[in-house]
């Protein structure tokens, strides 16, 4: 837990027991994800509101689809190189995710299911699927946010799980975000299966839960990985005498990933200049 290491401010000698440090673990992961909460952001309301011309232009989905596509594509390929999940059984845990996003029924995947979502709707998508290849490859056709979080996305799950499990914590509430802001130009958008399957099954609901047991067990396997001492910081109103920020000294950590999970979209050409 490298990454969580660097967010958690450590001011106290007196140590907690192991199982302490575990729930704590929990609640700080819990409180990053609702103070970050994806359907907070004013990107979502904006494209509710938007005229018709400016909502269901085919550039503007286009981008969406680019910038959205690409988040989505970067945590779907670093789950691959997530560490500590070696064992047997912790392996059939991690397969179960991977079939989940990259192994649906005749051949499908999450991916094609999510370009198939945009293309129906009009988007001139800017990428073809085959063309979300490595971090390096793909940054060049990203704005530079978009662009650091792929990459940062990389950097981070391959030596932590702390990453995945606020991505996956947030997953459920930016899909639900965006899937209503785009009904009030497509009102059937909700029924393309990248959304009606994952809301029907409560598949990012499952992997959120399971990212966090999963976790829990490794801590409890090796408890080096835990910090060494509690924080005096606040808890965010859980009690926990936990803070987590970013695992950057500006924090913004949280924000990142939000920016680029719901499409951080530059609006060049606005029709309506309160969009």
């Amino acid at each position: 837990m490298t990454a969580l290491r660097k967010v958690v401010d450590l001011a106290n000698e007196r140590l907690e027991p192991e199982h302490c440090r575990i729930d704590h673990f929990r609640q700080a992961i819990e409180a990053l994800t609702a103070e970050h909460r994806p359907s907070r952001m004013p990107f979502f309301a904006r494209l509710a509101a938007a005229p018709s011309e400016v909502g269901c232009s085919p550039a503007l989905l286009g981008r969406v689809h680019l910038i959205y596509q690409a988040a989505m594509h970067a945590t779907r390929a670093a789950v691959y190189y997530l560490p500590h999940l070696d064992n047997p059984a912790l392996r059939k845990r991690k397969l179960q995710i991977f079939i989940d996003d990259d192994g649906l029924p005749g051949g499908d995947t999450h991916h094609y299911q999510l370009t198939r979502a945009f293309r129906n709707i009009g988007a001139d998508c800017l990428l073809g699927d085959e063309e979300f290849g490595g971090p390096t490859e793909l940054c060049a056709h990203l704005d530079g946010e978009t662009a650091n979080f792929v990459r940062l996305a990389a950097q981070l799950y391959a030596h932590s799980l702390g990453p995945w499990c606020v991505v996956e914590v947030m997953s459920d509430d930016w899909m639900r975000a965006l899937a209503e802001a785009l009904s009030h130009h497509f009102p059937h958008i909700v029924e393309e299966p990248y959304f009606a399957e994952c809301f029907s099954q409560g598949v990012e609901e499952r992997h959120a839960e399971e990212s966090l047991e999963v976790t829990e067990m490794v801590l409890r396997r090796r408890p080096e990985l835990l910090p060494r001492r509690p924080s005096r910081c606040e808890d965010h109103g859980r009690g926990s005498g936990w803070r987590v920020d970013a695992p950057r000294s500006d924090r913004s950590y949280g924000q990142r990933i939000v920016e680029a999970l719901v499409g951080r979209a530059r609006w060049h050409q606005r029709p309506s200049p309160n969009f």
